[in-house]
């Protein structure tokens, strides 16, 4: 059956997806997630630790779990499309590392665990490296970016790349989120008719309907902690430079950053120790080195005792249940012992996103042209990728233009006046007179806002359809930000973002891990077909 057929053809009910609506299913062979049903999959919400459990007692292999893992995609991804690419070494890479543990040698907690990366992240070897477009179809890197060479030393497996909104969502301004050329339609794994966020899309559905055991996403404005909030996972936008970008498919140096992306704070915060590292060679990120840690486990207890948290005010845009499973969240903070400051106000809040949007259509014609030039692809530079989509415009163009990227054609280099102003401005005016000078004003550890909307229906024609949104301090500032469930609308996640100043990532860990150990707010998904039930309207 072909995928679009699928939802041509299916009821609109609310009635979870049975086994035998997937292509390929045979009902009368044990695989993963048929004689269980989809949502009961073997392996369903294994953490690091489980599983590096289970590896150490001889119960699992990483070979083991990796087929696991593979065939799981297999069944279910054909209706998801998170997954863009499998990577086709994965089962060897796997049989290397149980090797390794064979003669006593564990590389650290993430040895033998699959991983999958977005698709805007350089791999050398088989796979390619597109984001999302048929433009860098040929793209084959020549060596792995710097955070896949951690994710190598770190023992990992990486099982395949996810789909995402292509060119990370910086390409039109009416696009929706989770479609690429390459991939199609990401759909989100709670309810298939609406949309995952993104523009980590991919990495979001997949590690939240359990194709793996943790993913990568990259940000540049929201796009690890909306898909995460969305998809009822954790996700965290690292200070910028706390992962180097170095290989790494650019919008903005000012501003770019990957991040973890998991099931539990306990699972993220493991993947971004792994992969902290100062790396010389990255862009210039105006932010002064700040401490990082190649663990950032110890940092998770549930003392919060004493800790003042501060609420940002003003959320415009958001569901009015939203804020009903805010007020739960300070409540549950404030029994946990913190203290929680009401109505914090961002006197520039008005001033810094127009700033930083200039400020990325000048860096992103800079920076991709250098990235392209270094790279074996069709098009050299951003003013051969416009006209390549031009004339690509039946697959590329179809649903949506590129007048993001005619925009930042038209600016000049990276001495403008105009750029350096603006660069210089947004980030004081979200930094410094940002969140550093609320903090300091109130005296905070850190600041809590909903990080979504319930996700609306995905709509190709018209675009996203947002129902608010709280990304842009940290996002803008370069500080870091976490996001966790906080409780669900109708069955779709919401989650609570915590951010604060740069390199302030153990206080978030520690808020963020002391509030999901008590809530344990996260929903497995039922992969759902739509809300739209014929017979109660």
């Amino acid at each position: 059956m072909k995928r679009r057929t699928f939802f041509k053809t299916t009821a609109l009910g609310g009635a979870a997806i049975s086994a035998g609506a997937f292509p390929g299913c045979n009902t009368s062979q044990s695989h993963p997630g048929q004689s269980e049903s989809i949502a009961g999959f073997e392996l369903n919400e294994a953490t690091v630790a489980e599983l590096q459990q289970k590896m150490s007692e001889g119960n699992y292999t990483s070979e083991s779990i990796c087929i696991k893992y593979i065939n799981r995609i297999k069944e279910i991804d054909p209706i998801l499309k998170s997954v863009i690419e499998l990577n086709p070494d994965a089962i060897q890479n796997a049989v290397e590392r149980d090797e390794e543990r064979k003669k006593g040698f564990l590389r650290g907690p993430l040895h033998g665990i699959p991983v999958m990366i977005k698709d805007n992240i350089d791999t050398a070897g088989k796979m390619k490296t597109t984001a999302g477009s048929l433009a860098l179809n040929n793209n084959s890197a020549k060596e792995d970016a710097f955070i896949v060479k951690k994710l190598h030393e770190a023992g990992a497996v990486l099982l395949g790349k996810t789909n995402l909104s292509e060119w990370a969502n910086f390409r039109s301004r009416s696009s929706s989120s989770g479609w690429s050329a390459r991939g199609g339609q990401t759909r989100n794994p709670y309810y298939l008719d609406r949309n995952p966020c993104g523009s980590s899309s991919g990495s979001g559905v997949a590690v939240s309907a359990n194709l793996c055991t943790v993913t990568i996403g990259t940000e540049t404005n929201g796009s690890i902690v909306c898909p995460s909030g969305i998809n009822g996972i954790v996700g965290i936008k690292p200070t910028v430079g706390l992962w180097s970008r170095r290989g790494i498919i650019p919008i903005a140096q000012s501003q770019d950053t990957a991040g973890p992306m998991a099931r539990t704070v306990t699972d993220a915060a493991i993947l971004l120790g792994a992969l902290a590292d100062y790396d010389q060679e990255d862009a210039d990120t105006s932010l002064e080195r700040g401490t990082y840690y190649t663990d950032y486990t110890p940092f998770l207890n549930t003392d919060i005792h004493g800790m003042r948290i501060g609420v940002m005010s003003e959320l415009r845009g958001f569901h009015s249940s939203v804020m009903f499973l805010l007020n739960q969240a300070k409540g549950v903070l404030k029994e946990l012992g913190s203290e929680i400051e009401e109505e914090v106000t961002f006197e520039h809040r008005g001033k810094w996103g127009g700033l930083s949007f200039d400020v990325l259509l000048y860096e992103f014609k800079d920076n991709l042209n250098k990235y392209l030039a270094q790279h074996n692809t069709s098009v050299k530079n951003l003013a051969e990728l416009i006209e390549w989509n031009t004339k690509n415009a039946d697959k590329e163009l179809f649903w949506f233009g590129q007048e993001v990227f005619e925009w930042a054609q038209e600016k000049g280099d990276l001495t403008s006046a105009g750029y350096l102003q603006a660069r210089h401005d947004m980030r004081l005016y979200a930094g410094n007179l940002g969140i550093d000078a609320v903090m300091d004003k109130y005296r905070l550890d850190a600041i809590i806002a909903p990080t979504n909307g319930p996700a609306w229906t995905t709509d190709l024609v018209n675009g996203d359809n947002s129902g608010g949104g709280s990304a842009s301090p940290a996002a803008i500032s370069g500080y870091p930000a976490i996001t966790l469930p906080m409780g669900a609308i109708h069955g779709l996640p919401i989650g609570l973002s915590i951010f604060g100043k740069a390199w302030s990532e153990p206080v978030l860990l520690k808020i963020a891990y002391a509030f999901e150990q008590a809530t344990h707010h996260r929903i497995v998904p039922e992969f759902k077909t739509s809300h739209l039930n014929l017979s109660k309207i």
